[in-house]
């Protein structure tokens, strides 16, 4: 209980720190709780705009708690850009692709022998939609299930408890509700000059349908999305080259592990070009043709491709739900700016996921979700947000918590590193892939570990026990004497933290 409440405090405090202006939760909670409303807007007791990640579970978890719900989408298929066009579909193409990259370059030296292997792509295809079908189809029996009221249809305010609905029919309704929440996600962010047609020019949405593989694939931008898309298309055989304008790739990422990472990504044949800015595209002609230069300045050079990735992140998506008439205030960046409730500086109007502050990832916009729901219910929610775990979904798979060695140096705390290298752990060895390390960050003088980062092919899994381990203040040592079944690849876990506050056994 004791750790709860702290937790929830560290949370309030987190927002207060980036929305000064909405600091005192009790104040407007006591406001919630007292207004009142016009005759019928109290319909539903919670209305949510966005049937994402963070839309949806918002909804669930508010039928669950009891409170009627009606969930506004605009796209007329449940999971928002995460399941339609964003996580869902690119790890089906992730898997696919490196099945066959497998079988081209690996199976004969575990004993299995083709005589030929080629990319049916439109199969592959086929397979990616039939996942984001089935799962938008889950998520609609989760609503009945749990009695959510779906409406599919463009939704915007009229009145911070009324929202006009166009729905995708050609009809129109209006949906009143005590509490909204508005979780419309993000979209891609444009580049100047930069026209995306989703055919030779696309966004990660593009990258997810090419009707064939280009021999030249340029990404411009070296995040996430970048490097996973570029993966996808790399091993079914385009020659991909990623444009760079910051002097790394994955900027946020711990730096030695980036290093690994980056030489990784190189053996499999991607090329970087770091510090470069893309002063123009020109699509006249057969091929698109980028002309680069320094980012600090210089000589400008060429770069063909069939195909153009821009990849250079994602902004709130907020634009026609009419904000201003009922005076939501947004940052500089548009994010909606919310206290530690999740509430706006409008009174029963709240907001979650990417359109506020804070990582845009699906898992965090699903915390948002129910922290919020659980506030509206008159219960107790938190979301640690120095505890949300990043994973890029390449092969090997780079994941992390907690806080890189670049920022426990410029916090000025005194510290240990414990590393394990995969080449030394059994399972990785026995399946021959080995490529990767454990990192571990612990304070020196408690033990207490302040960030994991894990290269590896199953990274994504690995993480969440450094995590849980994060928000229950573990030492290096708990992880350390914690017994891990052999062989497995969360032995590397236990052997960087024994390398952290001791030494480890197996280098």
């Amino acid at each position: 209980m004791a750790m709860g409440s702290l937790a929830r405090r560290r949370a309030t405090a987190l927002f207060c720190s980036s929305s000064k202006h909405l600091c005192n939760g009790t104040k407007y909670s006591s406001i919630i709780s007292s207004r009142g409303f016009a005759s019928g807007s109290d319909e539903n007791d919670v209305v949510i705009l966005g049937g994402g990640p963070g839309g949806y579970v918002a909804a669930i978890k508010a039928a669950q708690l009891g409170l009627k719900t009606t969930c506004i989408e605009k796209r007329g298929a449940l999971g928002g850009t995460c399941l339609n066009v964003g996580c869902i579909p690119s790890k089906a193409l992730l898997h696919s692709s490196h099945m066959y990259h497998e079988a081209k370059h690996s199976f004969a030296s575990h004993g299995v022998k083709l005589t030929s292997v080629e990319v049916d792509l439109p199969a592959m295809m086929a397979q990616k939609d039939k996942a984001v079908g089935n799962l938008t189809k889950g998520i609609e029996g989760l609503f009945k299930k749990n009695k959510v009221n779906y409406v599919k249809g463009y939704g915007k305010f009229l009145s911070p408890t009324e929202i006009s609905v166009d729905t995708i029919d050609g009809g129109s309704t209006t949906v009143k509700g005590k509490n909204i929440i508005i979780a419309t996600g993000s979209d891609v962010k444009g580049l100047p000059g930069i026209t995306i047609d989703e055919e030779r020019i696309v966004s990660s949405t593009g990258a997810l349908a090419l009707k064939e593989i280009p021999k030249k694939l340029v990404v411009i931008g070296a995040g996430y999305i970048g490097l996973e898309m570029g993966s996808v298309w790399g091993r079914l055989g385009s020659e991909v080259t990623v444009v760079e304008f910051a002097s790394d790739i994955v900027p946020t990422m711990d730096g030695e592990v980036r290093k690994q990472f980056q030489r990784s990504l190189e053996k499999q044949k991607m090329k970087f070009k770091l510090k470069t800015k893309v002063v123009s595209v020109d699509t006249t002609g057969n091929s698109v043709k980028l002309t680069l230069e320094p980012a600090a300045g210089g000589e400008q050079t060429t770069l063909e491709a069939d195909v153009v990735l821009v990849s250079a992140g994602r902004i709130p998506f907020t634009a026609g739900l009419q904000l201003e008439k009922i005076g939501v205030e947004t940052d500089k960046a548009g994010r909606i700016l919310v206290n530690g409730r999740f509430t706006t500086n409008v009174p029963g109007v709240h907001a979650i996921g990417d359109v506020i502050p804070g990582p845009m990832l699906a898992h965090k916009a699903e915390e948002d979700g129910v922290a919020c729901v659980e506030f509206i219910a008159g219960k107790e929610g938190h979301v640690d947000y120095d505890l949300v775990p990043g994973v890029c979904y390449t092969h090997p798979e780079v994941a992390s918590v907690g806080k890189t060695e670049e920022q426990v140096k410029a916090l000025g705390v005194d510290y240990r590193v414990g590393k394990f290298p995969l080449l030394a752990n059994s399972r990785a060895k026995a399946i021959d892939d080995a490529e990767g390390l454990v990192k571990l960050i612990a304070e020196k003088e408690t033990d207490k570990i302040l960030g994991v980062h894990i290269m590896a092919p199953n990274a994504g899994e690995l993480i969440h026990e450094a995590v849980l381990a994060l928000h229950y203040g573990a030492s290096s040592e708990d992880i350390a004497r914690t017994c891990h079944a052999h062989p497995t690849m969360s032995e590397a876990l236990k052997e960087a933290a024994m390398a952290t506050y001791d030494k480890p056994i197996h280098i």
